[in-house]
């Protein structure tokens, strides 16, 4: 009896498994598997590496935002790799198909992972793409690493402002009682907040960040959800922008009202700050070598919502 409940428990497993592997989102390329040691923890970093059939004329690195991972760079990798170019797109230590260790999170520590990946990959130079978090991100590994980054695209990057300066302080103990809560609903409903029409293709976005609530870490991964808000929060860029010498371009949509920490500010402080187009301009005069590119009626996220004229912009700039 004993060895048939068992067996009944590893059909149960194995049935649970195949569910969750079945709900996630498959990503367009092959994922592979990084080793690196963060804190004196073993960490797997997931990356996709897609080649073009002919010479590759540069590689491109993109970064993704804080509730995405990889699988929604799917279009601009197609364009990309169609145009020539050789694209790595890493899921972060914490997000995606990475490894969700317990660390002290911080865009240092994530750029030199970063760092790290090229380095193994003997990559010396990129052009650098980082959209929503993926943009301080990308500020700070350039700021790190000015020798690797030939080129630096900011995609309606957050942290254009000082959080911390108007958004109300929340312990991390409070930011995880409101991701260990999370529903595909309260996702969706966020997500709906970067677009100024939302549409039946975007839902897609939503459920690869719903992934992470069929998985049996999302304890773990509920605080690293919060642990990661404290980062944005506590670690801006907006001060450095001198520091970033590569030719830069700012895509911005300008429709685009995105403010770490929004449910917290009362409706005048909710129509003050998050207001991009005036942001970007400012940002761009303190970047020595910068290019600003505004969307018109585009939210927060320009690559989903009008891949056409994205890709028209991104290669430009790239030629």
């Amino acid at each position: 009896m004993l060895h048939n409940f068992s067996k009944y428990l590893m059909m149960v497993f194995c049935l649970f498994t195949i569910l969750i592997t079945q709900a996630q989102v498959e990503y367009p390329y092959p994922v592979q598997k990084f080793n690196i040691t963060l804190e004196s923890k073993p960490v797997q970093i997931a990356y996709m590496d897609a080649k073009p059939d002919t010479p590759v004329n540069k590689t491109v690195l993109l970064f993704h935002g804080k509730n995405f991972n990889g699988y929604y760079w799917k279009d601009v990798m197609a364009f990309l790799v169609k145009a020539g170019y050789r694209v790595i797109v890493p899921d972060q230590p914490g997000w995606g198909r990475s490894d969700k260790p317990d660390l002290h999170y911080s865009f240092h520590l994530l750029a030199y992972a970063m760092n790290k990946l090229l380095d193994s990959l003997k990559i010396e130079k990129v052009y650098l793409v980082g959209h929503s978090m993926g943009g301080m991100l990308a500020a700070r590994f350039t700021m790190t690493y000015p020798g690797k980054v030939e080129k630096l695209v900011l995609e309606n990057p957050i942290g254009l402002e000082d959080y911390k300066r108007f958004v109300p302080y929340q312990t991390t103990d409070q930011l995880y009682k409101k991701e260990i809560s999370a529903t595909y609903e309260s996702y969706k409903k966020y997500q709906q907040s970067y677009y100024p029409q939302w549409k039946q293709e975007y839902e897609q976005y939503v459920q690869a960040q719903a992934d992470a609530l069929d998985n049996p870490e999302f304890p773990r991964i509920a605080r690293i959800n919060a642990v990661t808000y404290q980062m944005i929060y506590e670690e801006p860029v907006c001060y450095e922008w001198d520091r970033i010498s590569a030719p830069t371009l700012l895509v911005i949509g300008t429709e685009d009202r995105t403010i770490v920490g929004k449910a917290l500010l009362s409706d005048d402080d909710k129509n003050k700050y998050g207001q991009y187009p005036a942001l970007a301009k400012q940002t761009k005069e303190q970047l020595p070598n910068a290019l600003l590119m505004e969307m018109p009626g585009i939210g927060h996220i320009p690559h989903i919502q009008d891949p056409g004229q994205y890709k028209q912009i991104l290669l430009s700039f790239f030629k």
